[in-house]
């Protein structure tokens, strides 16, 4: 009897102990696998923009030459000496986007392979290999608040068109991003929320 007693507790500490290593690693899976998931989703999103810039050029250049070429801001504003109504501007700005945005979908895309080989690995692993999508992610914000907010919002004075306006969408898409970021820089812990 006191074999089987023994055995009987033996085994239970076992069980309470797998399940406490299966319910530990599903909580650093959960967390892991939301900030992957964030960051696929974005690598999604400028998958999407980059194939709509390649394969709709004309419909994102217009934007860029309205915005460039100031000409849907308001009536005689002391800002029109900035205007670029050039079309080599336009194509220049326009690709230049378009280049911006690759980088940033190529290293989302890396990031994203990057966190899944290490999500099995120890927290400290899987903190290090943050560093691609970080990059990502920043280069990313730094689009939306560089050319569309500060250049195109106000060195262009964007926000005074009523048609040509981007501010609205850059700032939703600047908002997006910083929140994967924050949520990508949380730092992995053997304990996870």
């Amino acid at each position: 009897m006191s074999n089987e007693a023994e055995f009987s507790t033996a085994l239970a500490a076992t069980g309470a102990r797998i399940q406490a290593d299966f319910s530990r690693e599903a909580e650093l899976m959960i967390t892991r696998t939301a900030k992957m998931l964030l960051l696929a989703g974005l690598g999604l999103f400028y998958a999407l923009v980059i194939f709509n810039n390649l394969t709709d050029p004309n419909s994102n250049l217009q934007f860029a030459r309205h915005v460039l070429s100031m000409d849907t801001t308001f009536p005689g504003n002391n800002g029109m000496w900035r205007a670029m109504p050039s079309p080599a501007w336009h194509w220049a700005f326009y690709w230049s986007i378009v280049l911006w945005e690759m980088a940033t979908a190529i290293l989302l895309w890396w990031g994203f392979a990057r966190l899944l080989s290490v999500i099995r690995r120890t927290p400290a692993e899987f903190n290090a290999a943050k560093r691609v999508p970080v990059m990502a992610l920043t280069l990313s914000l730094l689009m939306w608040l560089v050319a569309f907010l500060s250049v195109g919002g106000e060195w262009f004075l964007m926000w005074q068109s009523p048609k040509w306006n981007g501010e609205e969408a850059a700032f939703r898409n600047f908002v997006v991003v910083g929140v994967v970021l924050l949520l990508v820089l949380q730092p992995d812990t053997e304990e996870q929320p």
